[in-house]
């Protein structure tokens, strides 16, 4: 089998990368503010063996959230070092529009910016969809889904917020699988195609409830980098939704090869 191109290969042929998920199936999406930062790479390879291609990259400007994280340069060396992978760059920012762009030309995959930071959402969308990337918006947990109305249509993931953003190991907070379970009725009832994605929180004890509300794409951290035990911890987190009709894999969050 070949390797995935990159996706700065697939942009520079008028490709927009594809998602290495699909509605009603769970994919895992490893956070990297959670690994050993200074083995990135070999903390990607991990993931890459363990069977993920959906790495998750968070953004904070110690501005729209109380911390600050990672730049564009930290997406360029990881699209050059392991260009198989995809990279879904969450904008924790004041200014999606500026950040997207430097994004963008460091090979991020998905840009997924917040309902509450973007002056013109359908504008932006507009504009990431002629970049070749893919487009998803976020809501933290106060914010009402009627605010995502406008642009359910033209993003390819919808980010909910299941604890504040700004920090990792924070618990669920409950309520807010109600939003995904709003969301899930809404795309059956409009026929729409985005994904449900979810952050915050996630754990072997509750990646069950998580899915059974409709999430799709399962963002975690800690409970995927926890000890650097990378594999076995994907494989518990698996074993744990196992029983959950919706967690049947996909060819690209499968079990690897013994």
């Amino acid at each position: 089998m070949s390797k995935e191109s990159s996706t700065s290969e697939k942009r520079s042929r008028g490709q927009t990368p594809s998602l290495p998920g699909k509605p009603n199936q769970v994919t895992f999406a490893p956070s990297i503010l959670a690994s050993d930062f200074a083995n990135l790479e070999r903390e990607l390879r991990k993931v890459e063996r363990a069977g993920c291609r959906w790495i998750h990259v968070d953004v904070m400007d110690d501005h729209f959230v109380p911390n600050l994280t990672v730049g564009p340069p930290i997406v360029r060396c990881l699209s050059h070092a392991v260009p198989e992978l995809f990279y879904d760059t969450h904008l924790m920012v004041t200014h999606p529009l500026k950040l997207a762009r430097e994004f963008i030309e460091a090979g991020a995959s998905l840009i997924t910016f917040h309902i509450e930071a973007a002056k013109d959402p359908v504008a932006l969308c507009r504009y990431l969809r002629r970049q070749r990337v893919r487009v998803g918006v976020s809501i933290r947990p106060r914010t009402p889904t009627r605010l995502l109305q406008p642009v359910l249509k033209l993003v390819d993931v919808v980010l909910v917020m299941t604890v504040e953003p700004g920090f990792g190991g924070q618990e669920l907070l409950p309520r807010t699988l109600n939003k995904v379970r709003e969301l899930k009725h809404l795309r059956e009832m409009e026929k729409l195609s985005f994904l449900i994605q979810v952050d915050g929180g996630i754990k072997e004890s509750n990646v069950r409830l998580v899915a059974a509300a409709g999430a799709e794409v399962l963002v975690t951290g800690t409970a995927i980098f926890n000890k650097g035990e990378i594999a076995e911890n994907l494989r518990r987190l698996r074993q744990a939704l196992a029983s959950f009709p919706a967690a049947n894999k996909n060819d690209n969050d499968a079990d690897p090869p013994a």
